[in-house]
């Protein structure tokens, strides 16, 4: 069978797999019966989607002394916490250690990956009875659908509904004259079990679903923290994406799932059809699990669960955005209060040179005759010479004598001057961090004052800058006034 997919399946995607996939390294571990058989029990058998540390680590701690008293006590020598915090770290990738919201205990889950991986296993055990009818009937059905779903001609349409009429009316006189056709125990147990199957998979799907959303999470909150533009830009690409995933096809199947199963009719529908199945006799004999009575309300908690995820989703953005405005708004009242503060100082005695300063009006021209006309490159020629060995007896001690400005180790040093002023002088900041490469690096600062938004420059006004040039010499330079705003 083709590969589903564009996923690549060469030996170089499997030999990545084989070292960085979280359920590949589980079936690697030589502890993966303990990790296999009490991840299984503790979460997936009882559809648990979170667990407190204070439980998983009692219930592996039971686990761990059950082992010891039959493998012997040097089996599994550590500690249960121990181990959970190996299985959630980011190198074995099996638990997801997190934090909910108002509480300080950690709480764990499975990730996607480690359920596909025990789902693997357990697919490993012998099965007395594997049914392909129900699977034949299924894909026959999905096909039907496709093509009837897809079908655009009205006639053909009201063609195939007039043949199941007549199908069903055929049906219905049958069971009237007494022939009743009634699925074999074969039959029953066929279909019974592909739908466990089926059950428990929609089961997984949902932890795959919820870390979408937490990836999407986790992007949303890198996103905010790092933005330095408007809000608006920031509140605009992150709902765009938010709304990328709600109209994908992942997305649309899942609200279509949720609202299937929301409602109430379809609720009661499915509990009285568990119900008469369960009571079957062949399904009877087969001993099913108890819990396939109640498998739609386990639906309904894992959808529940998925539909917290973007709520709290929500609620964080909300948090991120409230906390930007917040601090946006205390810095437009420290701005104001300055400027209340200059206009008190001022109001007895006010400037009398008060001037403001604007460009003069002008139109910029582009002609399209002052365009420069193509000129085609030249040609380089190249000559065929034997190259000969030179002597060179040049100074090379000019090339490890350059001076390299660190900008980034500036760039830190006017952000710690900013945390405790408002605004600082480049001569004021000079002063606190003194020059170490001398004019270059002067340079430099003059340079990032030009390209900052938040800085000013004073061309009337002269500051004088010293620094040592080593050997007992003191030099200087007379620049404008540079002003550095928090």
């Amino acid at each position: 069978m083709a590969n589903q997919g564009s996923t690549t399946f060469d030996y170089t995607a499997l030999n990545a797999l084989r070292k960085n996939h979280p359920a590949w390294r589980l079936l690697r571990a030589d502890s993966a019966p303990l990790v296999a058989s009490f991840l299984n029990r503790v979460f997936i058998e009882p559809n648990v989607r979170e667990m407190a540390q204070t439980d998983l680590q009692e219930a592996l701690e039971d686990e761990l002394f059950a082992l010891r008293e039959s493998l012997g006590a040097e089996s599994y020598p550590r500690s249960a916490l121990e181990y959970l915090n190996d299985w959630a770290d980011n190198e074995q990738g099996w638990l997801r250690k997190f934090y909910p919201q108002s509480s300080d205990e950690p709480h764990y889950d499975l990730t996607p990956a480690t359920e596909k991986g025990i789902r693997w296993l357990l697919g490993l055990t012998e099965r007395h009875f594997i049914g392909t009818e129900s699977r034949l009937l299924t894909l026959f059905d999905l096909l039907q659908q496709i093509v009837e779903g897809s079908e655009s001609d009205p006639k053909k349409r009201i063609a195939e509904l007039r043949k199941k009429r007549r199908d069903i009316d055929a049906e219905i006189k049958r069971i009237q004259g007494g022939d009743i056709p009634m699925l074999d125990e074969t039959a029953l147990k066929d279909r019974f079990q592909q739908f466990v199957m089926m059950a428990s998979e929609l089961l997984s799907d949902f932890r795959e679903v919820e870390q979408n959303f937490r990836m999407l999470d986790r992007r949303v909150r890198e996103r905010i923290a790092l933005w330095e533009g408007g809000k608006g830009e920031l509140l605009q690409d992150i709902l765009s994406e938010c709304d990328e995933i709600t109209d994908s096809d992942q997305g649309k199947s899942f609200r279509a799932f949720w609202d299937f199963l929301m409602s109430s009719s379809r609720q009661e529908e499915l509990t009285d059809l568990l119900d008469t199945v369960m009571n079957l006799q062949p399904v009877v004999e087969s001993r099913p699990d108890s819990r396939l009575r109640r498998v739609h309300y386990d639906w309904l908690s894992a959808g529940e669960h998925t539909q917290r995820m973007v709520a709290q989703l929500s609620g964080q953005l909300r948090r991120f955005l409230d906390d930007q405005a917040w601090l946006e708004n205390r810095r437009i009242m420290e701005i104001l209060r300055q400027i209340k503060g200059n206009a008190c100082e001022v109001l007895e005695q006010p400037p009398l040179d008060l001037a403001m300063q604007i460009d003069e009006i002008g139109l910029d021209f582009s002609l399209p005759m002052e365009r420069p006309l193509y000129q085609p490159p030249l040609q380089t020629a190249i000559e065929l010479v034997t190259l000969e060995k030179g002597v060179e007896d040049a100074d090379t001690e000019a090339l490890f004598s350059q001076v390299v400005v660190d900008k980034a180790r500036l760039k830190q040093s006017l952000a710690q001057a900013l945390q405790e002023h408002s605004q600082i002088s480049l001569a004021a900041l000079l002063q606190q961090f003194p020059l170490q490469h001398g004019l270059a690096e002067l340079v430099v600062w003059l340079q990032m004052a030009s390209e900052q938004s938040r800085s000013m420059i004073d061309e009337e006004k002269i500051d004088v800058v010293q620094w040592d040039a080593g050997s007992g010499l003191v030099k200087q330079a007379k620049l404008p006034h540079v002003l550095f705003v928090r």
